[in-house]
């Protein structure tokens, strides 16, 4: 039976995750991930291109949750209702993930190269949602807008989360992009 990796790619993310913790990320090497989590340095690399990436593997299907719910939107909707259906769409994904999100978070704030990384991906985000907003017709400028709210907005909701475990997420996006109209109100 052919093996796709998944099992592998799970034990090196959990590996890198409990090294980060215990050693922190620059003192923690790609041979000693590999070898908490029973596989070769050069299995590493096959899944991984650095020490970074292995923190951001679920990037991907996010990223195609969050486009695939751009394009599914009803065309007669705005931009900002569409990012908020977007997010929405993430949640199963992100509450699945909560746990392994907030360690990682907790790494990733006290790790500079690792910070730069998440601005980084954040902005790959961003550029993927208003691809997918400019495919529905949306103006470049006004989708790539819309994206970074969008982005703003889920932020503030899930800090919010994080700080308050019991709060529904949905309604905090919800919220979020309700504040976002606000903001020009007096």
């Amino acid at each position: 039976m052919p093996r796709d990796g998944s099992q592998a790619r799970a034990r090196l993310r959990a590996a890198a995750l409990e090294l980060y913790r215990e050693r922190g990320y620059d003192e923690t090497t790609t041979a000693q991930i590999a070898a908490r989590a029973g596989v070769t340095e050069r299995t590493y690399f096959r899944h991984f291109a650095d020490k970074r990436e292995v923190l951001f593997d679920g990037e991907a299907e996010l990223r195609a949750i969050l486009v695939d719910a751009v394009a599914a939107a009803p065309d007669d909707l705005a931009p900002l209702p569409v990012m908020v259906r977007a997010f929405t769409a993430a949640v199963p994904l992100v509450l699945a993930n909560r746990a392994v999100a907030q360690q990682r978070a907790e790494v990733i704030a006290v790790t500079p190269a690792l910070r730069e990384r998440a601005y980084a991906k954040t902005a790959s985000l961003a550029d993927a949602l208003a691809d997918a907003l400019t495919a529905r017709g949306i103006t470049r400028p006004t989708a790539r807008l819309a994206a970074q709210v969008g982005m703003a907005a889920f932020d503030r909701a899930s800090r919010s989360w994080a700080d308050d475990p019991s709060l529904d997420l949905n309604i905090l996006i919800a919220q979020a992009a309700d504040e976002v109209l606000t903001l020009g109100s007096t």
